[in-house]
């Protein structure tokens, strides 16, 4: 086992039972319908999760609440040594409109796949490829989405290995949706977990906040805002063992989906059960999504990201982290936005210009519905 985390394994698991006690006692599901909220990955989606999928399928796997979940090949070997890992994950993918600045649903669909295997420190290896079709659909639309498909795989280095396809009757779905399970080799000696943050730990971005989720809504709502804003989709494996030989200490990494920043660590500020604080000041976010937010009434860390990663490293190896992911094509933006502290447990705190703080709360409800 990897000394970091054998040394200091009983505190962490304290703090997975106390953790774990905290979300149970909060999840307390109220609503009598289900709404777009509980599919915003914001407050409705954890309490939907907590409340109801948990404790109806509840094993060592789900408990890590990880983008992926991460299995052993076989059983630990007579000597002691640890038995190599896979990692294995699903998405579904519902977005509206199917094409917008910047992608469509199919390279987003290979596109977060991978992510999701690269947060929990694995190379992906293979995807599959689920196809939903409503009746009447254009072939020229879904081959244009097929080729998309396909075109992203291959630039990732990553392919689609086995699929299904099913139809169903004219307005039962909204043209296309998308699942997509990835299956990747988990980094030997690797150890992604909230409960591995310990206060003094650095967080890092790797880039511009809010561009995914306002390229959809351009799209959508067809806006007549003149800013050229482009969805910022795209494959972050390559960053990822970049960011894992540079700073091996590493303790978690998230991309922040639905949601956005503002949901992603709060997330992780109660999973590893630690206070976070971040400065607005650090945090990029470009001019014209900034723009467009403050003219539609939204924050730019609420909304959804598709290229981007939040990283949790060490003091000491966060410079190194940092320089890694600005070598990368998709991270020349990234920043140190803040720091882990014991208290307020379970807390985001932002520094504003000013000089003050404020709570920074998970999403609420649902501004933009099906952004992935």
């Amino acid at each position: 086992m990897n000394s970091r985390i054998e040394n200091s394994l009983p505190s962490q698991l304290d703090r997975i039972d106390r953790v774990r006690t905290a979300r149970e006692a909060r999840a307390i599901l109220r609503d009598k319908h289900i709404t777009l909220s509980h599919g915003s990955g914001g407050k409705a989606t954890h309490t939907l999760i907590d409340a109801m999928f948990l404790p109806a399928f509840r094993n060592a796997a789900l408990d890590g609440f990880s983008d992926a979940a991460v299995l052993p090949l076989r059983t630990p070997s007579s000597n002691g040594t640890s038995a190599p890992s896979f990692a294995f994950t699903t998405d579904s993918y519902v977005v509206s409109p199917l094409f917008f600045n910047g992608g469509d649903i199919g390279k987003l669909a290979v596109n977060g796949t991978i992510n999701d295997l690269a947060m929990s420190g694995a190379r992906p290896l293979c995807l599959s490829l689920g196809l939903i079709l409503e009746e009447g659909l254009d072939m020229e639309i879904l081959r244009r989405v097929i080729d998309s498909v396909a075109a992203s795989a291959a630039a990732a280095g990553v392919p689609i290995v086995t699929g299904d396809t099913k139809v169903v009757p004219r307005g039962k779905a909204d043209l296309i949706f998308i699942n997509t399970s990835g299956v990747g080799a988990v980094r030997e000696g690797i150890t992604l977990s909230a409960h591995t943050i310990v206060p003094g730990d650095v967080v890092i971005v790797s880039g511009d906040m809010g561009d995914h989720g306002l390229a959809v809504m351009m799209a959508r709502e067809a806006l007549e805002i003149e800013t050229d804003i482009s969805s910022d989709t795209a494959p972050l494996h390559t960053m990822v063992e970049g960011i894992l030989d540079a700073a091996p200490g590493t303790r978690l990494l998230k991309d922040p989906t639905r949601g956005g920043l503002a949901t992603t660590l709060n997330e992780i500020a109660r999973r590893a059960g630690v206070g976070i604080a971040v400065s607005e000041e650090s945090i990029p976010v470009k001019r014209e999504v900034r723009g467009a937010c403050e003219i539609l009434g939204l924050d730019p860390l609420q909304i959804a990201n598709e290229g981007k990663l939040v990283a949790i490293v060490p003091a000491g190896e966060a410079n190194a982290a940092l320089a890694a992911i600005r070598t990368h094509e998709a991270g020349t933006n990234a920043a140190i936005i803040g720091e882990v502290s014991r208290e307020p447990e379970g807390l985001v705190l932002l520094r504003t210009p000013i000089g003050g703080s404020r709570v920074l709360d998970m999403l609420v409800g649902d501004p933009l519905p099906r952004i992935c």
